[in-house]
């Protein structure tokens, strides 16, 4: 964060080689993709359609990789390679924006003001129907998160679009349309070269690919008084810090955004102590654990507490 970084802690910071580890990334994201596309009628259609949403949520960690400014020092460049639409739900512009807002700290998981609170506030849940006030505590548990969370998270993307075209707000009109019109081209594509047909990479490829990816942010951030105890350190296995390209790491993420994927552990090994007493110790051991612990019962309220503030 930038109250807390300290440049020493991030040598690396100032030198920019080659990101190597991030093309070679690239690489073999593409490359899987197609591949698998491509070989898909010599292959078990489940084996397929797992390989398939581990790729496309490998995808959308890149896509985070990219925004924060990696492999190259040009923005412009950096959109070219996330472009695509394989991950579907959103468009890598709205992604870029709405999450580099969320890295501003001092408002960091409030709701309506962080765009990726997992939270709502009070009075919003108590104007829910009753019948959509269980699946919002459903959705604090591991489950719930992977499952319903996607659907939730897609719905309510679209009553966003569908509040700004009736309030004749087109400031996103044009992302979307570029968007869409990628995504039918890529799914007319898949069906028409392929024999792969739309629904089945909406369903099963997409949807679980996003439930997958939101696994990561389930608990990564937490209300707290003080903005450095909200951010997780997650100590999760060598599949999952690939998958998601060391953001289990997340306090080092957000105190060094611009930090590559590849340097973050290093950086945390170098500082451990340190990085956990400036998050309060919110420590967790794995994804693993998280699936296991909170598989009936929820992280925690789907309302926001109220707080007093340490800024």
């Amino acid at each position: 964060m930038p109250s807390t970084a300290r440049s020493g802690s991030f040598p690396s910071l100032s030198k920019r080689a080659i990101e190597w580890p991030t093309w070679l990334l690239i690489a073999a994201i593409y490359g899987s993709w197609f591949g698998l596309i491509m070989q898909q009628h010599r292959l078990n259609p489940l084996l397929v359609n797992v390989a398939l949403t581990l790729v496309v949520a490998w995808f959308m960690s890149l896509q985070h990789e990219l925004l924060h400014g990696h492999p190259t020092r040009s923005p412009r460049f950096n959109r070219w390679l996330g472009l695509a639409p394989l991950a579907v739900w959103y468009p890598y512009d709205i992604y870029r924006q709405s999450h580099l807002a969320h890295h501003q700290e001092t408002h960091l998981t409030y709701p309506g003001i962080d765009p990726e609170s997992n939270y709502l506030a009070p009075a919003e849940f108590d104007h829910l129907p009753r019948w959509l006030q269980p699946p919002q505590t459903a959705l604090r548990t591991a489950p719930g998160r992977v499952l319903l969370g996607p659907a939730f998270a897609v719905i309510g993307t679209w009553r966003e679009v569908y509040r700004q075209i009736k309030q004749r707000d087109y400031t996103h009109l044009r992302i979307w349309l570029a968007h869409i019109g990628m995504l039918v081209v890529m799914l007319w594509a898949l069906d028409y070269w392929f024999g792969f047909s739309p629904i089945r990479y909406l369903l099963a490829v997409a949807y679980p690919a996003l439930g997958l990816a939101m696994l990561r942010s389930f608990y990564e951030h937490r209300p707290a008084a003080i903005p450095a105890h909200r951010v997780v350190i997650n100590e999760a296995g060598w599949f999952w810090r690939l998958l998601y390209l060391n953001n289990n790491f997340h306090l080092v993420h957000h105190e060094a955004p611009q930090l590559a994927w590849y340097r973050i552990p290093a950086a945390y090994r170098a500082d451990r102590a340190g990085f956990l007493a400036r998050n309060g110790g919110f420590l967790l051991p794995g994804y693993g654990y998280l699936l296991w612990h909170f598989a009936f019962k929820a992280v925690d309220a789907p309302t926001y507490p109220a707080l007093r503030v340490s800024i």
